[in-house]
């Protein structure tokens, strides 16, 4: 009889969880109560690679005669058992689709601004380049898409960029001139930004983040700003509250979705007692969605 009130102790005690007794809902956090969905219609044993029964088959679309650049047709001149003569007959073939990169998949254009002499000035002209082009360099508006893809989006490092621009590219840029494009790039988009950061203050919701990093040993923060339709990012070398006060104003009358940094409760200019209400409040959402949770 003591050996299983001792056993029943313990079975209790490896039940408890916050609905059951008064530990705080976050230590269903590290070892959650198990729902009774879970596990009652699984089948037992591990399950096979690759697709699971009654999961929809998904198939790649074929590509459009009009993307298609080169066509091959193959049939028979003779029957393949008899050789006699076989006639082409209307029906739907057989059609297997290949997709290729080019052995030289870039283009290289000289441009050549030609010395003409002028007889009554005895000077020497050349005819002017294009701005654009001017401006572009050695790297045109499409590649330096590429790259700037390649660094922005794929997040690759300047030398995953020059491995690839050389071996499947074939053209060799040095890692100080991949810099000098995403720079370029960045110079372009700022209009773009400055117009977004125009408009954030004026948004009837934003949620705020930030996140520390170093450049070069010292110390700065990424700000994020996510609005319903955009996402922006300021970096700056301050966790200050002024942060927030130069991009949303101190007047910001939307609704400010963050955590706990003491820093975004200085916007709107609230008093003690409501920063102390919206704490409160704050914590009583997150116990409330991890009981419900």
């Amino acid at each position: 009889m003591e050996r299983v009130a001792a056993l029943e102790s313990e079975l209790a005690k490896a039940k408890k969880n916050s609905t059951n007794s008064s530990k705080p809902p976050s230590s269903d956090i590290v070892t959650p109560p198990k729902s009774q969905s879970q596990g009652s219609g699984r089948k037992k044993g591990k399950r096979k690679r690759g697709g699971q029964p009654g999961h929809p088959r998904h198939q790649r679309e074929p590509f459009d005669e009009s993307q298609v650049d080169h066509f091959f047709e193959y049939y028979y001149d003779t029957c393949p058992d008899c050789c006699g003569k076989v006639t082409l007959i209307d029906g739907d073939p057989r059609i297997i689709q290949q997709v290729d990169i080019l052995p030289k998949p870039i283009a290289i254009s000289e441009h050549r601004s030609l010395a003409c002499w002028c007889e009554r000035c005895q000077k020497v002209y050349f005819a002017p380049i294009h701005e654009d082009i001017r401006q572009a360099g050695l790297v045109g508006p499409r590649l330096t898409a590429l790259v700037a893809y390649l660094k922005g989006a794929c997040h690759c490092s300047f030398s995953t960029i020059r491995k690839f621009l050389r071996d499947v590219v074939q053209i060799k840029i040095s890692r100080g001139q991949l810099r000098k494009i995403c720079a370029k790039v960045s110079d372009s988009l700022g209009a773009a930004y400055e117009q977004l950061l125009e408009l954030l203050p004026g948004e009837a919701q934003v949620n705020v983040d930030e996140t520390g990093h170093k450049d070069n040993g010292k110390r700065m923060w990424t700000w994020c700003f996510r609005t319903s339709l955009y996402t922006l990012f300021k970096i700056d070398p301050s966790r200050s509250s002024q942060v927030l006060v130069d991009v949303l104003g101190s007047e910001f009358n939307g609704v400010l979705g963050c955590d706990y940094f003491s820093a975004c409760g200085r916007i709107g200019k609230l008093s003690l007692v409501d920063e102390v209400i919206n704490l409160v409040l704050i914590r009583y959402l997150f116990i409330i969605t991890h009981f419900l949770w």
